[in-house]
């Protein structure tokens, strides 16, 4: 039996009773210090300079597109690049939010975008911006996509939420675009039940996101920060609690997201080796299987793997592996959401690609079963003898 996720919380038992304890000793729960001191301690383990706590990886994925247009960088009405096989809340907000979406097509060894397919995209649709999503911690292009899109003028940011810890080029998957989402939802690699986080090394960038992530206002900015925005506008300091400069929403997380996230993040070296151990594992027994495509990472140095992939040569071979793993009860799921072109929100929207191979060969062909930190003998030996 291999479970999709293993437990909420490493030692489960023991967080949810300090997790109660810190609720009944506690008498503000709406975001505080909790909160503030678990954003240093992230920003300190994903060697950025700057980390933004929020309620979900999707309202980060969302924060991250406001503020890419109340900075500047990116226009309404810019062509953003978005990988085609990701998850909805990555297009939904360049929709949303007035953008216009260009699907990039993905290698299908490697799961994801690469040089070459930007490339193809730029050259027929005029890129201003790229999101990319770091595919089950794997990205093993993004130092080329990273360059391509420097010399091209592309404004790039991040979905690292299937990939935290990941690392290639001495760098970790999130630290390459002007700012990066994590998820810390239950069966991700570190969980704080819901909630999300951005990170990012610009600290104009990390204003804007701190604006956007409550109302629009200024009141969580900086002191000198606030002083200079209320001289700019010429607002009385009286107003200054209530004062509002740019688009934003109400994302914050609670004291409960930032406790949680404090008690897991001294575990995230330990849950990042297991399931870099559980990948490498597998990738082993895949090798063996010649009805499966390699999986390519050839660049990667650590493969924080948020699921294990089964890289199928044809939807029969597929058919055939899902027939096991439900002998085996090995939970699966499909690939991420599949070509993204093909979920019926996207028949509503004007969007454009230069082509999708790729994509659709992994919506029909390609899932995944559950990796985490409680594999054990169980769950090796259901997988030997799913690849048997």
């Amino acid at each position: 039996m291999i479970k999709l996720v293993n437990s909420t919380f490493i030692n489960e038992t023991e967080t949810k009773q300090a997790l109660c304890n810190f609720i009944m000793a506690s008498e503000t729960l709406s975001m505080g210090n909790q909160c503030s001191q678990f954003e240093a301690q992230f920003a300190n383990w994903q060697g950025s300079k700057y980390a933004l706590l929020v309620n979900s990886g999707s309202s980060a994925n969302l924060l991250l597109v406001q503020a890419m247009l109340n900075s500047g960088k990116w226009t309404r009405g810019d062509k953003i690049g978005v990988s085609a096989v990701t998850w909805s809340t990555n297009v939904m907000p360049v929709i949303q939010l007035g953008l216009r979406p260009v699907l990039i097509d993905v290698d299908i060894h490697s799961l994801n975008i690469t040089e070459k397919t930007v490339a193809k995209a730029h050259d027929e649709c005029e890129l201003k911006g790229l999101f990319i999503t770091n595919c089950l911690g794997l990205s093993p292009d993004l130092p080329a996509i990273t360059d391509y899109c420097a010399q091209n003028s592309i404004e790039m940011i991040e979905d690292n939420c299937e990939s935290m810890g990941s690392s290639l080029a001495g760098t970790k998957t999130g630290n390459f675009g002007c700012g990066a989402s994590f998820s810390l939802f239950v069966g991700h690699h570190l969980s704080a039940i819901e909630g999300g986080i951005i990170c990012t090394d610009d600290e104009e960038f990390f204003h804007h996101l701190i604006i956007a992530r409550a109302h629009g206002w200024t009141r969580n900015l900086p002191e000198t920060q606030k002083a200079t925005l209320l001289e700019k506008h010429n607002v009385e300091p009286f107003y200054e609690p209530y004062f509002f400069v740019e688009s934003g929403f109400n994302l914050r997380p609670t004291e409960i997201t930032g406790f949680l996230g404090k008690n897991q993040l001294p575990y995230l070296d330990m849950i990042v080796s297991e399931r870099q151990r559980n990948y490498r594992l597998a990738k082993t027994l895949f090798s063996k299987q010649g009805a499966l495509l390699q999986i390519r990472d050839e660049s990667m140095e650590t493969i924080s793997s948020f699921a294990l992939p089964f890289l199928c040569r044809d939807s029969q071979t597929k058919d055939e592996f899902l027939a096991k793993c439900n002998k085996l009860e090995i939970d699966t799921r499909p690939m991420i959401a599949g070509s993204i072109a093909r979920q019926p929100f996207m028949s509503h929207c004007t969007w454009e690609h230069a082509g999708l191979t790729g994509a659709d060969f992994i919506h029909e062909n390609y899932f995944y079963i559950g990796n985490h930190e409680g594999f054990g003998a169980d769950e090796y030996q259901a997988l030997e003898a799913l690849l048997a």
